[in-house]
């Protein structure tokens, strides 16, 4: 234990501390809109430092400089398509969030379409992310029962009660603001890390560029057209799949998620939520280039191994980073892991309780008792994410993998349904319905016969919900 004890000091007092903050900086909530939507009027700055950090998890913190490690920048065309579909999001899908006293992503499609569209909608949402935030609370759970010599279940439990304190008292508000401090921590730890690597190379970033220039590492635009049009579908990284892959998948997990959309209802007006949004776009492209810098730097560091990609980044970590620095790296790796947790929690409970408890109980409930109901939904998704976690420990897939997978089966329909929605005027609940099945269903036929790359995924059932609805909206309209 001696090698590790200031490391183990540092992230135990990073986990009181954040979660004291928390509770703290949350306040006191004396209704359900407080509790899910913030009493005040939360900045825009903090929600856009707040979406960032939700959306980056511990598989982000490791995996990408491995990918980096790995191949090259290619992934960065993808980053451009994520800003891409913000931008469409804020003009698309934000002015109808801020239209009337919308509590959800999915009281949209109820205003749309009728309530069992957004129940639908809702019990989606609800299975998809405990099953994709499962996964990422085991991947946080790895280096904590390494360095601690514990069993894994141990290991997510603890991670999961730090964050349950400050979700559970401090609201979405508490969420936020700790989700501000989060995405500095674990920045700052993969810029620490960077100047380390520079450090130990015998000519700095001078290593960097004779060692990975060669290899092309800095390559970023890849046209993808050199084995033809399934050569193009096939790869991931290209321009095309990266532009418009990556501003689809954005729309669907920034645009029709109750994770993201819960905080940008937070800002109370339709201008801040925009300056939300699009401002975490443009920090997500500088924190990719940040992560995929220091995972150039790791090739130059150790050439090419035998050791898998995802375990480059943490190799270095644990083996080479001075005890003290060690710790405020896995401190920053946990704070990428309870972000993501924390927002899942506050939104899981919140879409579970507006878009399902309160519109089919039959109770008149007053406000301190829709609060304390709201607070018990919260303790039970958090425990449901640490039995989803503990599931996901026997999968032999990689879970970066499992996790992208898991959302993709979905986000399609999802999105989908939200546009059709929007552009198919005369669509009904029966054929929004019916389309969002349907594209549920072709994606988990494309994904399992892997007939395109992963960032095609959530477009393919974009156009298949929408081609679908709209034919239905045809049919029913000429009977």
């Amino acid at each position: 234990m001696g090698q590790y004890t200031v490391d183990y000091i540092i992230i135990a007092a990073y986990l009181i501390g954040i979660a004291l903050w928390g509770v703290f900086s949350g306040g006191k909530q004396k209704s359900m809109k407080d509790y899910f939507l913030g009493s005040d009027v939360v900045p825009w700055w903090a929600v856009c430092f707040s979406i960032v950090a939700a959306e980056t998890s511990t598989l982000t913190f490791i995996s990408i400089p491995g990918l980096a490690y790995a191949t090259n920048l290619n992934f960065l065309q993808v980053t451009v398509g994520y800003l891409i579909g913000r931008i469409a999001i804020s003009y698309l899908l934000l002015p109808s969030y801020f239209k009337g006293e919308l509590t959800t992503a999915y009281s949209f499609l109820e205003q749309r379409f009728g309530k069992k569209t957004r129940s639908f909608a809702s019990i989606v949402f609800l299975f998809t992310r405990v099953a994709a935030d499962g996964v990422r609370l085991f991947a946080t759970a790895i280096p904590l029962k390494l360095m601690l010599d514990i069993s894994y279940p141990a290991a997510i439990a603890i991670i999961a009660v730090f964050t349950l304190v400050y979700t559970y008292t401090g609201g979405v508000k508490g969420v936020i603001w700790v989700d501000m401090v989060q995405m500095f921590v674990y920045l700052g730890g993969a810029i620490i890390s960077g100047i380390f690597l520079l450090n130990l190379l015998p000519e700095g970033w001078t290593s960097v560029l004779s060692a990975a220039g060669p290899e092309n590492k800095f390559n970023i635009i890849n046209f993808g057209f050199e084995n033809g049009l399934s050569g193009f579908f096939s790869k991931p990284y290209t321009l095309f799949a990266g532009l418009l892959g990556g501003a689809f998948l954005s729309m669907a997990s920034h645009g029709t998620d109750q994770l993201i959309v819960q905080r940008l209802l937070a800002t109370k007006s339709l201008n801040s939520g925009r300056k939300a949004i699009i401002g975490s776009g443009v920090i997500v492209i500088i924190q990719f280039i940040v992560f995929m810098v220091v995972g150039v730097c790791l090739y130059a560091y150790y050439g090419a191994t035998q050791f898998k990609s995802d375990e480059i980044f943490p190799k270095f970590i644990i083996e080479v980073l001075p005890s003290g620095v060690t710790g405020i790296i896995i401190a920053g790796l946990f704070a990428a892991a309870m972000s993501t947790l924390a927002g899942s929690i506050s939104s899981l409970s919140s879409s579970a309780m507006m878009d399902l408890y309160l519109p089919f109980t039959k109770k008149q409930l007053t406000e301190e008792q829709k609060l304390k109901t709201s607070r018990y939904l919260t303790i039970f998704w958090a425990v449901m994410l640490v039995f989803s976690a503990i599931i996901f420990m026997e999968s032999p897939q990689a879970v970066v993998e499992l996790a992208l997978s898991i959302a993709s089966f979905t986000y399609g329909g999802l999105l989908g349904t939200f546009l059709l929605g929007l552009i198919v005027k005369n669509a009904k609940q029966e054929d929004a319905l019916a389309a969002f099945v349907a594209g549920i269903f072709v994606m988990i036929a494309v994904i399992s016969l892997k007939l395109v790359a992963w960032t095609w995924f959530t477009m393919v059932g974009v156009a298949t919900t929408l081609l679908i609805g709209y034919i239905l909206t045809k049919i029913s309209r000429n009977e």
